[in-house]
């Protein structure tokens, strides 16, 4: 069983070593492709607001990380390794396809309704999971989590291109994504510390809380934000169309 874990270590950084390879092998970017980064100008308030809440988000999800969520899994139900190692494939599967089934959910409902309505269901899944009592019962529900937890992801990245100046753009993915790696180091230790003093439950209930806060919050503040982003897209290319006529 030991050698068995160091090679899982020796095969995830090997695959790292391929995937540095691909990169090498991307093109360059063509010289008049290339537009001088700007910082934040007069999107830096929305920009402030979304890294704000999207901290909340990070904290709530560090709360249960896979290793976390492993442990518990252990110290509640006695759960074997190989087991733990099937659950994880299909949880990992299956966040792999809520990514892929983003984008078309997104292009039917608007990328804020698809955060938040996929969000809100995979956070009660949790908070379910969290207070169950059988095995099969709790692997369900956090099947049906990993099934719909990461269709905000994509429509997040392409929501925050969508209300900044294409300029903003590099300066406002930097501002967003740091911020949330800052508050997701916060969380796991927190985590061990209610692990410690014997709260196994309160972890997963206090991500799933804070999760459905988040996503009642970015609705509240921000659907009106996508409409009207929406609006000068249409109206931008309709000029584009009136100038090719012309």
């Amino acid at each position: 069983m030991l050698d068995a874990l160091r090679l899982m270590f020796v095969l995830y950084a090997a695959v790292g070593v391929a995937v540095w390879l691909l990169y090498l092998r991307l093109p360059e970017a063509h010289a008049d492709e290339q537009k001088p980064a700007v910082p934040l100008g007069p999107s830096r308030g929305i920009v402030w607001r979304l890294a704000a809440l999207f901290s909340v988000d990070s904290f709530a999800g560090g709360l249960v990380l896979n290793s976390l969520l492993a442990l518990w899994l252990f110290e509640r139900f006695g759960m074997t390794l190989a087991a733990a190692g099937a659950f994880f494939f299909w949880t990992g599967l299956l966040a792999a396809f809520s990514q892929l089934a983003a984008g078309p959910l997104a292009r039917r409902i608007g990328m804020i309704n698809t955060m938040v309505f996929t969000h809100i269901p995979s956070s009660l899944c949790l908070i379910g999971a969290a207070l169950a009592s059988s095995l099969d019962v709790t692997l369900g529900l956090l099947l049906a989590r990993s099934l719909l937890s990461q269709m905000d992801v994509p429509a997040r990245g392409a929501f925050v291109m969508s209300v900044v100046t294409p300029a903003e753009r590099p300066a406002a993915a930097s501002f967003t994504a740091v911020p949330r790696s800052l508050a997701a180091a916060i969380s796991p230790p927190i985590t061990g510390a209610m692990f410690a003093a014997g709260a196994m439950v309160a972890p997963l209930v206090a991500c799933g809380v804070l999760k459905i806060a988040y996503d009642l919050a970015l609705f509240a503040a921000f659907r009106r934000v996508e409409r009207g982003a929406a609006l000068n897209r249409s109206a931008a290319s309709e000029m584009q169309g009136v100038r090719r006529g012309r």
